[in-house]
């Protein structure tokens, strides 16, 4: 069976800053991977070294046949220290921009992904009542110099992930950064070290990851209102928005009250954010299963992928329909993907996701796009570079690119826009 997609829908991959450019050293991640006991498996050093390399990436990328990249611009970078802008950060998110132009592909730009200034935590991090205003002033500042090549913008990444990682630790007194282990963050001195790199005392240390509290995401909400509101005012044509990595919740008997109560967790108590937004940022790899005792996790007999999770690539459409409930503006899946060493397994999870994303279209869900995580293997945070969710292979000796199988998969869907299913859903 064929499916053909919308004219004008957007196809590409994405890749976040730190994860990809090398040597954010001004960055708090920074701090946490060489911090006294840090858990990360690895050091990012220079990643796979995009920052130097960009142009021939993008090249890449257009050449698979993909029509859009979504990256981030890096806070630290931009703002190294408070106030004070470096022109050449700046010069070189333009050319960034500029590059994606002359190659066909439509830049879909974070303004923050997890990552954030070294100094910021010296004024108390995202717990502080000074964030919104630092944040804004930040976005301002980009938009003014280079927010005429940038169609769509998410102000942040995943703004609900910390209230997700909150649940799982917050049993043992810490909220840790994404992917870290329970076992690596029982000791205070990790902590204490990554705030003391940072120049902050342990109590003013508070990063993204952090914010789970009332009071730090009502600020972080503020941030994103008045973010919002500058890159309207500088530029009005920007599609402006926000993304949330959300799991397909599902119950067994027993289980639907503990799922309404987490849907509400992860999802509801956001919906307020996006009031005067032009889309939504939706990011899915899974879905988790409640039972009446709390989350039924995968067993021996259940495929999970190298992150652990269950390998479900229909969870996308059905999250997707869950979120169609309750906004009514159009949906843009932002992260979508599969960490996994055998590549047939993500060309099977391509098209079955994809499949069930078409089924929304056909229910007449708004989706306007499908960006898929990752373009490379890339730098894992915590968990360092065992993780391939990349559709691009790359050998970090040398830097080379090695497209995979999955590339040139998604880049014929891209560019023919339209999927042919022929593998079956189990």
């Amino acid at each position: 069976m064929e499916h053909r997609f919308p004219h004008n829908f957007i196809w590409g991959s994405a890749t976040a800053a730190y994860q990809v450019e090398g040597n954010n050293v001004n960055s708090d991640f920074w701090a946490e991977e060489h911090a006294e006991g840090s858990p990360y498996k690895d050091k990012s050093g220079d990643t796979i070294d995009h920052y130097r390399l960009y142009k021939k990436d993008i090249e890449l990328m257009a050449s698979l046949g993909l029509k859009a990249y979504r990256f981030s611009i890096e806070w630290a970078r931009i703002e190294p220290a408070r106030g004070q802008y470096s022109q050449s950060a700046i010069e070189h998110y333009r050319n960034v921009l500029e590059t994606c132009h002359a190659h066909g592909l439509t830049p879909i730009v974070a303004l923050h992904h997890f990552s954030s200034p070294q100094w910021l935590m010296r004024l108390g991090g995202w717990n502080s009542p000074l964030v919104p205003e630092l944040f804004s002033n930040y976005c301002e500042v980009v938009m003014k110099e280079i927010g005429h090549l940038i169609p769509y913008v998410l102000t942040m990444n995943e703004v609900n992930l910390p209230v997700m990682l909150k649940e799982i630790f917050s049993k043992i007194g810490f909220v840790p950064l994404v992917g870290i282990d329970r076992d690596s963050w029982v000791a205070p001195k990790w902590r204490q070290s990554a705030a003391t790199l940072c120049g902050a005392d342990p109590s003013q240390y508070f990063t993204f990851h952090m914010i789970s509290d009332e009071e730090s995401i009502n600020l972080m909400k503020e941030a994103h209102k008045q973010s919002r509101a500058v890159i309207k005012k500088v530029q009005p044509n920007v599609k402006v928005g926000f993304s949330m990595a959300l799991p397909f919740i599902d119950s067994t008997p027993g289980g639907e009250l503990i799922a309404e109560e987490k849907w509400g967790n992860y999802f509801r108590q956001f919906l307020d954010m996006m009031n005067e937004d032009d889309f939504f940022g939706l990011q899915n790899y899974t879905r988790e299963i409640y039972g009446p005792n709390g989350q039924i996790q995968p067993d021996e007999n259940t495929e999970t992928t190298q992150m652990g999770y269950e390998y479900h690539p229909e969870a996308l459409g059905k999250v997707v329909e869950e979120v169609a409930k309750s906004i009514n503006i159009p949906i843009m899946i932002t992260e979508n993907g599969v960490a996994t060493a055998d590549d047939k397994k993500r060309e099977e999870f391509l098209e079955r996701a994809l499949n069930s994303l078409h089924g929304c279209l056909e229910k007449g869900i708004d989706v306007i796009g499908y960006l898929h995580w990752s373009t490379f293997d890339n730098f894992e945070w915590q968990s360092g570079y065992g993780m391939q969710f990349g559709l691009i292979e790359v050998n970090r000796h040398t830097q080379e690119r090695l497209p995979k199988n999955s590339a040139y998969y998604l880049g014929e869907i891209a560019k023919e826009n339209k999927l042919v299913t022929n593998v079956k859903v189990r």
